[in-house]
């Protein structure tokens, strides 16, 4: 099931927006934390966004551009500022599309359905993994922080993935070199401590010291706050 963010304070139209889109069977989350939508977005992980320009603290360009630093996912504006300005920055600021208030909520809907198609039925679901302001996109393997951006080879991606699936547990050696296998790269394990070792490394050229915690005789932990 398709997931979608809002980010509309209107509270009615939010509101609207999430019914209809319910009854087409989408997850439809609205933010109401407007000076925190990168908490929401993270913590909802979305598909598509939905975002008004006009907006408390922070207007939906700014929003906008702050997605993209970590995210290629479709964004949609929703919004009654349609003069030609606003439109150029809306595709100028990483917008997919734009819609102009008011409107038809079955025009919305079908805008959504192509959007959505195209973004993952033909191009693959794109997924994000977010612990303390790290993104990990496991579609093309590249971690985000403090807008600095890591390639990572499949077997790093692949133990931080694992890593940041499970955040505050300790991930033992075995479940590790299981999630290599899984990815038709066998590793003992002097050959994972190699893999993890290069990762830390990688890590610590954009400022994340001790990201990767070891806990011996066990395994591997994400470090929890600061």
């Amino acid at each position: 099931m398709y997931r979608i963010l809002v980010v509309e304070d209107d509270e009615v139209i939010a509101k609207t927006i999430r019914q209809h889109l319910q009854s087409w069977n989408y997850e439809v989350f609205a933010v109401a934390d407007f000076n925190s939508v990168m908490e929401e977005f993270a913590r909802v992980k979305p598909h598509l966004v939905l975002m008004d320009i006009r907006l408390p603290f922070h207007n939906g360009f700014y929003w906008c551009t702050e997605i993209r630093k970590v995210s290629k996912l479709p964004i949609i504006f929703v919004s009654s500022m349609n003069d030609n300005m606003n439109l150029v920055m809306a595709i100028n600021m990483g917008g997919d599309d734009f819609i102009t208030k008011p409107f038809d909520l079955n025009v919305l809907t079908v805008k959504i359905q192509a959007m959505l198609r195209r973004t993952y039925e033909f191009a693959g679901e794109s997924h994000m993994l977010e612990h303390q302001g790290v993104w990990l996109n496991l579609s093309d393997g590249t971690l985000t922080y403090e807008e600095q951006i890591l390639e990572l080879s499949k077997n790093e991606r692949k133990i931080l993935q694992t890593l940041l699936e499970n955040p505050g547990a300790i991930v033992t050696r075995e479940n590790l070199m299981m999630a290599l296998w899984e990815s038709d790269v066998y590793v003992d394990e002097n050959t994972l401590s190699v893999n993890v070792n290069r990762l830390r490394r990688k890590l610590e050229t954009i400022g994340l010291t001790d990201f990767i915690l070891t806990r011996k005789g066990i395994g591997y932990q994400i470090k929890n706050g600061s």
